[in-house]
This record gives C-alpha cells, structure tokens and sequence, in this order.
C-alpha cells in the first residue's frame, strides 16, 4: 500500500491533530482529500477545510472511509469514543492513539514521537506508521513502557526549553540587549545546537567541552549553572512529568 493510496482520519480535530495533519500534507504523504476529521462542532473544523481536507461530525463516518485513524481527543473522552467505534473497526484499519500528554511539541516539524504496537499490529503497519510520522520529525518505535517517559523528556520537555530560552534572554536584556533580538539569538542558540546533536550523534558532555576552552567564558558561566543545579533541577523535571503521566494512565 503506497502512502499517497491512504485515506487517513482524525478523531478529534485540535490542535494537536492539525499540525500532525498539516505534517503529512507538507510532505506530500498524503492528498487532502483523502484526509477525513471529525469534531462535535465547528469550532476547529474551519481550519481542516480551508486546507482542502474533508470535515464531519460524525466519528463512524471516519472509521467507514478512512484505513488510518488518528484517535486525538481528549483523555477523559477517549474511552466513550472506543466504544462508540468499536462496532466500525475492521483488520483492515490501522489504529493509532495520540498518547496524552504528547503537546505542542508534536506539531513542530523538528518534532519527535514514539509509538508502540498493539498485539494487532504487525512489521507492515509498525513501517508505514514510521514512514509517515517522520515526516513531521523524529520518530522511534519502542516499548510500552517508554511512553510515559517520553511525554515528561519531549511531550512536556518543550516547554522545559522554552524556559530556559526565556531565561537565555532574559539574561541578554539584563546586559543590554533588546529583547526582540536577545529571544531570536536565544532560539537560534538551541536550534543550532540541536542540529549538531542530531548531526553527530555526540554525547552532550563531549559536544559541551568541545565549547569550553581553559578560562574562558563559557567555564566561567557553566560554573555558575552548576551551582544552580541545573542538571538536577532539569532530571527531576523529567521524573516529575514522567510520574504523573503514569498516574493519569491509571486513573
């Protein structure tokens, strides 16, 4: 089954939906026509047709034309839309469910996502999953059991850099700068590092020294984000947002 043969649809049609779907029409995974969303009202369909994709408000109707399913609502809603499509889902279909906790993050076209197999799911739909997610960025299979880490490292870990780009800024302003340019310097500061993690394939710890030099001023500023704990303030932030993440599962 060739990508552009998909007739793919979203349960659910937020934000995150959105930009999982504008991913895989800016690839060119898939034509809008064949992407189908529903929502119980209007208010986030508009977007969907203004990018020539196809809108209902009736979720059976996306089970009944669509082979892969995007099942992106809230939480709390999840288990009635289960059991309301349930009698509609065939072997042939291919479901997959936005994990919660999974935010913004999924939108950008760096991205990152992990998924996991059903015990339905076999090496042809784990394979094409992965063809089309990454084309909005990173993508990874893993075990079950690590996607609850994912969502407090990437999922909630996107707003972990946003603050400390904030801060990178901030610190700028404070020195003189203005604080237009200081956050435009900030983000490209992360980008740019990010790519040469991503490039490299380097350990951090090895890509930092490579920034130190003897007495300069980067040793002289991580002095002082040592001193901070930043390195455990940032890892006890992973475990926190990992741990309730598992508690929401159980609830």
């Amino acid at each position: 089954m060739e990508a552009v043969e998909l007739r793919v649809g979203f349960v659910g049609a937020g934000r995150m939906a959105g930009g999982l779907a504008r991913g895989l029409l800016r690839a060119g995974k898939v034509p809008a026509s064949n992407v189908l969303a529903s929502a119980p009202s209007d208010k986030n369909l508009d977007a969907w047709q203004e990018s020539g994709c196809r809108t209902t408000h009736c979720n059976l109707e996306v089970l009944q034309e669509s082979t892969l399913v995007f099942l992106a609502t809230k939480p709390h809603i999840l288990p009635g839309v289960l059991q309301e499509i349930r009698p509609a889902v065939g072997p042939h279909h291919i479901i997959v469910s936005l994990a919660a906790g999974v935010t913004l993050q999924t939108l950008q076209r760096a991205g990152a996502m992990v998924f996991a197999r059903g015990s339905s799911a076999g090496d042809r739909e784990a394979a094409l999953l992965k063809s089309l997610l990454s084309s909005c960025g990173l993508c990874e299979e893993v075990p079950e059991s690590y996607i609850n880490i994912h969502t407090g490292l990437s999922g909630s870990g996107v707003a972990y850099v946003y603050l400390f780009a904030e801060a990178l800024a901030e610190g700028a302003v404070k020195m003189g700068m203005p604080g237009g340019l200081a956050s435009r310097i900030a983000a490209q500061t992360l980008l740019g590092a990010a790519k040469i993690m991503l490039e490299t394939g380097e350990h951090p710890a090895k890509l930092r020294g490579d920034v130190c030099t003897p007495g300069g001023t980067t040793i002289h500023a991580l002095h002082q984000l040592e001193k901070g704990a930043l390195r455990a303030t940032v890892m006890n932030a992973v475990e926190a947002a990992t741990n309730r993440a598992r508690d929401m599962a159980e609830d």
